[in-house]
């Protein structure tokens, strides 16, 4: 067996490196995480030979950014023009950024966790894509900063979502989210805890 397309590389720069693993889903797919995008990719057979499979891309998920690298303009005592132009890193924490990738196998969802550092603070959303398509299905914004220096985890599990946060000298902050139903329209109700 051999395995076309078997080397992936993320397309980034960054300071963080990207992971790789098997799905969870036991489909044989295989999720790529980088810090600004999040690809699904699926190995199949080859069209002319049985023995030869491949690796293509089965969806990708892209943070929301915007266009940043910026061109700025020096005015010398000459009156001279100077152009200095800079390309921001792909985890810059100023722009969106993936920072936990999990798969809730009961409602067959991914769940991303994506920050932005906002001048001192940290903001953070968890987005539940679907696993098929990977369709963004419901995005809830977390309440509390994530101050990006702390360690954090984020547990999903059909409707609990439980944030814990390690702060310095060991003190930890557990955040529980509760999503309930009410009257067909979904509405998120929290429930906070330390």
């Amino acid at each position: 067996m051999q395995a076309k397309n078997g080397i992936q590389e993320m397309e980034c720069c960054s300071l963080e490196s990207d992971w790789i693993y098997f799905h969870p889903d036991a489909s044989g797919r295989i999720i790529h995480v980088g810090p600004n995008q999040v690809k699904v990719l699926k190995l199949t057979e080859t069209e002319n030979n049985s023995s030869q499979y491949q690796i293509s891309e089965d969806f990708v998920i892209l943070a929301n950014r915007e266009n940043k690298n910026e061109n700025l303009f020096t005015v010398t005592a000459s009156g001279r023009v100077v152009k200095k132009s800079f390309h921001l890193l792909d985890d810059d924490p100023e722009q969106e950024t993936f920072k936990i990738v999990d798969y809730e196998d009961e409602l067959d969802l991914l769940s991303v966790v994506a920050v932005t550092q906002i001048d001192a603070e940290g903001k953070a959303h968890l987005d539940f894509h679907c696993n098929e398509y990977g369709t963004l299905l419901k995005s809830i914004p977390l309440v509390e900063s994530w101050d990006v220096t702390y360690s954090h985890e984020v547990y999903f599990d059909r409707d609990l979502v439980l944030h814990i946060e390690q702060k310095p000298n060991r003190v930890f902050s557990c955040y529980v989210y509760q999503m309930v139903c009410d009257t067909g329209e979904e509405e998120e109700t929290i429930n906070r805890s330390y």
